[in-house]
């Protein structure tokens, strides 16, 4: 069972040739969901080299399971069986067609140097920006024009219910937040990116901290039965009466890190922070302040 982003995926590949190299791909990649797609396949933050899709690579990693792709680390390349599989709605195949031929001579420095001048915004944390762009300073300027303001050291809340790894963390990014706190007890997901040591490497690779502090989290089984705001609620009225005031230290140690500059973004997985205890944290912190801390709900 492939999704459909696998699918487009593959068919893309195949359209290429069925072999790239893994530099070109992810940038052919980028370019084909952000400007041949009206609806992007997949989604990218800026990275060490431009823009990066996680999602796209931990497709990789499944396709090469199902035998669909060619285990190379440095390539992309289709097997038989994947080639098979490489199939999508003709007017999608006609779109990357058309794509692959406005793009069959870029490839290496050439295609990476193309991306960053028509997207600069991914080119912010790339280590080759100023190699495959010498020379041309209008670019560079974009580029550096691209960057988000330094944010001021403070409190944000965001929460992951339906978003990308990906989109969270370019909020996070274009807010300046320098620092993931995780509320969550288990910070476990079905979702991809959002497990711990998925989460926390994703965030080093954009230049944001990550800390998690499991005491401010509510229990799984204390969650359950949540249908109604009423719920909510009356759960979170428990949680700062017999659960929040018991966490002075963990509290004392993000009041810490917003004093030393940090801008500390709270996670957790609701969407919406008066569903989520997120909020309570961030109303016990405003509280502590006396008014000099408000909380900004991403």
């Amino acid at each position: 069972m492939l999704f459909e982003r696998q699918k487009n995926l593959l068919a893309l590949l195949d359209t290429l040739g069925g072999e790239v190299g893994g530099l070109d791909f992810q940038k052919l990649l980028f370019l084909y969901c952000r400007e041949a797609e009206a609806t992007p396949t997949y989604e990218f933050v800026p990275y060490r080299f431009g823009g990066f899709s996680f999602t796209s690579y931990a497709d990789k990693r499944r396709l090469i399971e199902q035998g669909l792709l060619a285990d190379e680390e440095r390539a992309w390349k289709l097997t038989p069986a994947g080639k098979v599989r490489a199939k999508v709605d003709g007017r999608i195949r006609l779109g990357m067609d058309r794509f692959a031929r406005n793009h069959a001579s870029l490839r290496g420095d050439a295609l990476v140097a193309e991306a960053y001048r028509r997207h600069p915004f991914y080119a912010i944390r790339s280590e080759m920006s100023d190699r495959v762009l010498a020379g041309d300073q209008p670019a560079l300027r974009a580029i550096e024009a691209a960057r988000p303001a330094a944010a001021r050291p403070g409190l944000c809340t965001i929460g992951y219910e339906g978003s990308t790894l990906e989109n969270y963390l370019n909020r996070l990014l274009c807010d300046g937040v320098t620092l993931l706190c995780d509320v969550r007890r288990n910070p476990l997901s079905r979702k991809y990116g959002f497990s711990k040591s998925t989460l926390s490497k994703a965030c080093e690779g954009v230049g944001i901290r990550y800390e998690h502090l499991p005491e401010l989290g509510i229990a799984s089984e204390e969650r359950r039965e949540l249908h109604t705001q009423a719920d909510y609620d009356a759960l979170f009225a428990v949680y700062e009466r017999e659960s929040l005031p018991k966490q002075t230290a963990a509290l004392a140690k993000i009041r810490g890190w917003i004093e030393a500059g940090e801008r500390v973004a709270l996670t957790c997985f609701e969407k919406l922070p008066h569903q989520c205890h997120r909020h309570c944290v961030a109303e016990a912190l405003e509280h502590a302040a006396c008014g000099c801390l408000v909380a900004v709900h991403l």
